[in-house]
């Protein structure tokens, strides 16, 4: 199975691993020893051990919650965030496939992601769970205040990417190589994004995204949503935080509105974000006029 991205120098086709694939379709027979082939990573996630992929009919994680007894500042951030508030009062469900967040700039996507990395092992400044990297101590803190409920599928891979760390992220994966040197610094923001979800989202098992969209073109952004499609299809688990109307798409994903209520469940076509994407889209003056203080019609 594979979901093709491209790039502005070649078309970059991700293939899912062999056991991700199997887990998918029946239809494809499998082949051995192939994803050992493509695990061109420098560790090997949450638990250590390369382990057997998530099934389709398993969950890495059930459900995120606050732990009895921990102690949580709640009139101070990140606990004054509504939709933190509401993760700490009502707990998170982690269902099978794709969930999206979307909403605002400071409606809280960014940090409920981060909070989940957090109880859920990742480093939530990025990367695998055995990523030790720090460029600036600015996340929530209140992940071991929180329980994560695993379900039946084993954790055999689980990454964060997350936009605003890649520079770091880059700098530790090419000063701690694996199998082989890595020159992301040397690609641009774009074909460094793409290197990533090609090398280390790949096969099924545990992914949190915040903004993947951000370096990545029209074309790109197509291609990332059929990789995610693909990867749930094959039993992941996704959560993706994003301001993409093509990412809100994704076939079959939980979409979750995000604002001053805190989250709500949406529909793609009721999003204020898909509305305000077609307006423009259908008639871009009609905002220049405002913004620009243009008087002509």
């Amino acid at each position: 199975m594979s979901a093709r991205l491209t790039s502005a120098a070649a078309p970059l086709v991700i293939t899912l691993s062999a056991s991700a694939a199997v887990a998918s379709s029946s239809a494809h027979p499998p082949q051995r020893n192939s994803s050992r082939r493509q695990r061109l990573m420098h560790d090997r996630g949450m638990r250590g051990g390369t382990g057997r992929e998530a099934g389709a009919a398993g969950l890495v994680f059930r459900r995120v919650h606050r732990h009895e007894g921990g102690e949580i500042d709640l009139s101070a951030w990140p606990a004054t965030v509504p939709a933190v508030a509401q993760v700490l009062c009502e707990g998170f469900e982690l269902p099978a496939g794709v969930t999206v967040l979307i909403g605002e700039n400071g409606s809280g996507k960014s940090t409920v992601v981060e909070v989940l990395a957090e109880a859920c092992g990742l480093n939530p400044q990025g990367g695998s769970a055995k990523a030790r990297y720090q460029t600036r101590g600015s996340e929530p803190g209140i992940g071991q205040h929180l329980w994560a409920e695993r379900g039946p599928g084993y954790p055999a891979w689980g990454y964060f990417l997350r936009a605003d760390t890649m520079h770091g992220l880059y700098t530790y994966l090419e000063e701690n190589p694996g199998r082989r040197p890595e020159g992301l610094h040397e690609l641009s923001h774009g074909e460094g994004f793409l290197e990533i979800l090609r090398t280390r989202v790949n096969q099924a098992g545990f992914y949190l995204m915040d903004e993947p969209d951000a370096p990545l073109s029209f074309v790109s952004c197509l291609g990332l949503l059929a990789l995610l499609h693909d990867l749930a299809q094959a039993g992941a688990q996704v959560i993706v935080a994003t301001h993409s109307p093509i990412l809100a798409a994704i076939p079959g994903a939980r979409l979750l509105e995000l604002g001053d209520w805190g989250m709500r469940p949406a529909s793609w076509q009721d999003l204020e974000l898909v509305a305000e994407w077609r307006e423009f889209l259908r008639e871009p003056r009609s905002f220049l006029r405002h913004l620009l203080g243009e008087s002509r019609p």
